[in-house]
């Protein structure tokens, strides 16, 4: 498959762990008034733009209310469509996040929408994240998105580069050359254990033909990556990785809910990031839809917030004492 034919997701990683960029904000902004400042530059607001309705009767009525979990919907935009698109959901009392990805070519019908691309989730967007994330709300069963952030095009280089590159086990050798892509497409990284700089990087989460698993085995590897980026970036300079994605992100969460979720995430470490793929199936047919599996997505949303916050030893004994 030509690489041109459909963008890649080379930004995956950048907003995989954006949301972890977020907890560090008040950093930059510390002698700024707090509110509804943002240190971003909107141009629209979520929760002004959108009302959740979700009836009582949903088996996630009580769920969608917790008010200590934060959902931000995590965009990669190019040339109006959504390249990438995932929801990073932080629970502050659990101090656990998880990413959802979204299959770009998930069916979502609209009125008014007839062509066959635009039947794909990823033509929603049209220039508002607002679009977006109605759909997404919708494919998650009315789950609430809070905030959200859309990446610059150039900025995946950039960020990685910050944080002092990112290490990876490569699996195999991988070898590709695309010159009428855009950009033109050279990929080259030799197979074991590297630390792979920012143009290494975009490589590696543009390469898709060599997974026996295709498209899936590539978004299973650029999860791997999401894992280590992460990692990386807690070792990292926080203050100056912080101003180089603040120079490639397009979000609307405000300095006190980023002050409140750099609060609550003491603690955070790699391995409280769990990823996951919307349940689903593609259709091996052209156009290539990827149907939601409605019953296999409330199953997943029922076991994210299902996570329950550890508790500190001896607690749970002191209490049992005073029976």
């Amino acid at each position: 498959m030509k690489t041109n034919t459909v963008k890649d997701f080379f930004k995956y990683f950048i907003v995989s762990f954006l949301v972890m960029m977020l907890l560090f904000t008040p950093m930059r902004f510390l002698f700024h008034s707090v509110g509804e400042f943002t240190p971003f530059e909107p141009e629209e607001n979520l929760m002004d733009n959108l009302n959740y309705i979700v009836g009582e009767d949903s088996p996630f009525f009580e769920a969608f209310q917790d008010k200590e979990r934060v959902n931000i919907l995590l965009l990669g935009v190019n040339e109006n469509l959504t390249d990438t698109i995932m929801v990073a959901s932080f629970d502050m009392k659990a101090k656990h996040v998880d990413v959802i990805s979204i299959p770009r070519d998930t069916f979502y019908e609209r009125q008014g929408y007839n062509g066959l691309a635009e039947k794909k989730i990823n033509a929603a967007y049209r220039g508002s994240a607002v679009n977006t994330a109605k759909a997404v709300s919708d494919v998650l069963l009315g789950m609430p998105l809070h905030y959200y952030a859309v990446i610059k095009y150039d900025g995946v280089q950039n960020v990685v580069d910050a944080i002092g590159g990112v290490p990876m086990n490569v699996p195999f050798d991988m070898k590709y050359s695309d010159p009428t892509a855009d950009p033109p497409l050279y990929i080259n990284i030799p197979k074991g254990e590297q630390v792979l700089d920012g143009e290494h990087a975009m490589q590696f989460l543009r390469y898709r033909s060599g997974y026996v698993e295709g498209d899936l085995g590539r978004v299973k590897a650029q999860q791997e990556f999401v894992k280590s980026a992460f990692k990386q970036v807690l070792k990292s300079n926080l203050l100056t990785t912080a101003e180089t994605v603040f120079e490639n992100v397009d979000s609307d969460i405000t300095l006190e809910m980023a002050g409140k979720i750099a609060s609550k995430a003491i603690g955070l470490s790699g391995e409280d990031i769990a990823t996951y793929l919307l349940p689903s199936w593609p259709d091996p047919n052209p156009p290539y839809y990827v149907y939601p599996k409605t019953e296999e997505i409330g199953e997943l949303l029922t076991q994210i917030y299902s996570i329950e916050p550890e508790v500190p030893e001896g607690e749970g004994e002191a209490a049992g004492d005073g029976e």
